[in-house]
C-alpha cells in the first residue's frame, strides 16, 4: 500500500479540500478514496490530519427529503425534552446532566426522608 502524499498547513495544492471545505461547496466526498493528507503542527503533541479530497470528482450533496427533515426535527426534539419534566427545554439538554438545567438546580425532594 502506498503512502498517501501529505502537505502542510495551508500548503495543499488546489483542487484539494477537505470534508468541510467541500459541505461549504455544497459538495461530497461521493465515494472517491482520500488522495492526500494535511498536517496541521501543535505544540507538545501529535499534528492534527484532515484528509483531502479532489473537488473535480466529488458530488453535489444530496437534497433534503420532507422525511429526511421530519426525521432530523423528531430527534432534535428528543434531545431538547427533560426527561424528569418531560417539557422542551428550548437547548439541547447536556449529556453530563441528564435533565434540563432547571431541573437539575432544584433541591431534592425532602418527602422521602423520615422527620
Amino acid at each position: 500500500m502506498a503512502a498517501l502524499p501529505s502537505y502542510r498547513w495551508h500548503l495543499a495544492p488546489e483542487g484539494l479540500a477537505t470534508r468541510r471545505q467541500l459541505r461549504a461547496l455544497g459538495l461530497r466526498p461521493g465515494g472517491q478514496d482520500v488522495v492526500a493528507e494535511l498536517h496541521r503542527p501543535r505544540r507538545r503533541r501529535a499534528p492534527l490530519v484532515a484528509y483531502l479530497y479532489r473537488v473535480d470528482q466529488a458530488k453535489p450533496v444530496r437534497p433534503m427529503t420532507p422525511a429526511r427533515a421530519a426525521a432530523l426535527a423528531a430527534a432534535m426534539l428528543a434531545r431538547r425534552t427533560c426527561p424528569t419534566c418531560r417539557l422542551d427545554a428550548g437547548y439541547c439538554i447536556p449529556r453530563s446532566l441528564g435533565m434540563c438545567v432547571t431541573c437539575h438546580d432544584l433541591p431534592p425532594n425532602r418527602e422521602d426522608t423520615p422527620s
